[in-house]
């Protein structure tokens, strides 16, 4: 039996509470700073970027203009998945979230410094794109590395809880887009908020990134994959090949792939509905001011952090599958209630639209993170797990306040959205039904079969037996 030094420095091994406590705090501090960037764009450009970069199209047409440069910038996010999922799976998680902060922070900071429509025309607009696409492609390879960093050092019966605190940084950090943004409007006039102000909450992105790279470059690397290096040296030495891991999760995960695309459809457009899209239709819609469109965001998105942690406690006693099943039919169903209680004007039935819109939401991306890292061989899991979520995010996320928008254009009214969520509800419902429970999984135990096409199998070991 080893001593407890030598447990510790086993690369194998899980890390112990504090330290574990450390890795968390470094993924939840730096997702939260990626997500802010991330969600402030899409904030953004629900209130300001219509005027600012498509000033000559009426108010709701340039909501769709800037929300379709909001949307391609999820065309970046699979090929920063398949980047990123290559050179960490082969050069560690670390490195690659510490390149992922860097991308992410500095083109949220020249978001913040490209010239409007009005000052160099066409160019506007194009440079937005571009930085954007960034954006797009540095998210891709964050989600990924961040939730199997916690993931690869925990233990399996509270991977779900340890792994989902990552995913609040995502709740986070809306939370503090969201609020920069209030602030801003609060204090300033609508002429000086559309002027400058929207530019400040991007530029303060240079100064969080800064905060980030120092707490993230503190943590190690996760020990699974120094242990699954190390195998992979020794491999080499032999004269063994190894696949590409962009090449072996389609070879042996690509079922899980599958999975995970269709899990994340209803997680992915209901989110992004209930927190960018209703932005628009509370203001350009219903003729609510900018403020109280935000406070109901921000309240509904200050809950979610706090209930995040608890449904991924929640997903290791009961299971991954029965907690997102129910967050998939809840926000399914909830969708015509949502609706129904913003078309109130009501500020108390705004809040409950959106925070019970995020606490089904919450259901689902709590033990997503477990869920996902437990579904891929520890050589091919960053770039399968972002895979599997990222290429779902072109179809679901990506459109989804596009499509929302159109919808209100063509019909003047919510149902054909109702709608709209419910089937990407029901999509998520037979893939997690589809899936095997992943609960308790040894991470070092799941090795792929040989088969060309077979799924990935947990090696049966004496301790798992």
């Amino acid at each position: 039996m080893p001593s407890a030094h030598n447990a510790v420095n086993d690369p194998g091994t899980p890390a112990r509470p504090a330290g574990l406590r450390k890795i968390v705090a470094a993924s939840l501090i730096g997702t939260t700073i990626e997500w802010y960037d991330y969600f402030l764009y899409g904030s953004a450009a629900a209130l300001v970027f219509g005027r600012v970069f498509f000033p000559e199209s009426d108010p709701l047409t340039g909501t769709l203009l800037s929300f379709l440069t909001y949307a391609i910038g999820f065309a970046a996010r699979p090929i920063g998945a398949v980047v990123f999922g290559h050179f960490g799976d082969r050069m560690g998680r670390k490195k690659l979230l510490v390149i992922s902060l860097l991308m992410m922070g500095l083109s949220t900071a020249l978001i913040g410094c490209v010239p409007g429509y009005d000052t160099i025309g066409v160019a506007a607009p194009l440079l937005l794109t571009t930085l954007r696409l960034i954006q797009g492609f540095a998210l891709g390879g964050e989600w990924g590395g961040a939730v199997l960093l916690v993931s690869e050092h925990g233990e399996a019966h509270r991977r779900g809880f340890w792994a989902s605190w990552p995913q609040a940084g995502a709740p986070a950090g809306n939370l503090v887009a969201v609020g920069v943004l209030s602030l801003m409007t609060t204090v300033l006039s609508d002429d000086a908020f559309n002027a400058w102000g929207w530019r400040v909450p991007f530029l303060l992105s240079a100064v969080l990134v800064m905060i980030g790279l120092w707490i993230r470059l503190s943590v190690d690397e996760s020990p699974l994959f120094k242990e699954a290096l190390a195998k992979a040296e020794q491999r080499k030495a032999e004269r063994r090949s190894e696949h590409l891991p962009f090449v072996a999760v389609l070879r042996h995960h690509w079922r899980d792939v599958l999975v995970a695309m269709g899990a994340r459809m209803a997680e992915n457009i209901s989110y992004y509905v209930i927190t960018a899209f209703v932005l628009t239709y509370c203001v350009e819609h219903l003729k609510i001011d900018k403020q109280t469109s935000l406070n109901a965001v921000l309240i509904g998105s200050a809950v979610q952090f706090c209930l995040i942690p608890l449904f991924g406690a929640l997903s290791d006693r009961l299971g991954r599958r029965p907690v997102y099943l129910v967050g998939a039919a809840g926000v399914g169903l909830w969708s015509w209630a949502f609706f129904a209680l913003l078309d109130t004007r009501s500020f108390p039935a705004l809040v409950l639209a959106v925070t019970v819109g995020l606490v089904f939401h919450s259901a689902m991306y709590a033990p997503q993170a477990a869920f996902f890292s437990e579904l891929f061989a520890t050589r091919m899991r960053y770039t399968g797990a972002s895979i599997g979520a990222q290429l779902s995010s072109v179809a679901a996320g990506a459109p989804a306040p596009l499509i929302a928008t159109a919808l209100l254009s063509s019909s003047g009214g919510s149902t054909s959205i109702s709608v709209y969520v419910g089937l990407a509800a029901l999509i998520t419902v037979v893939a997690v039904v589809a899936s095997r429970e992943t609960r308790g999984r040894d991470l070092a135990a799941i090795e792929p079969d040989d088969s060309p096409a077979g799924p990935a199998t947990e090696r049966r070991t004496a301790a798992s037996a």
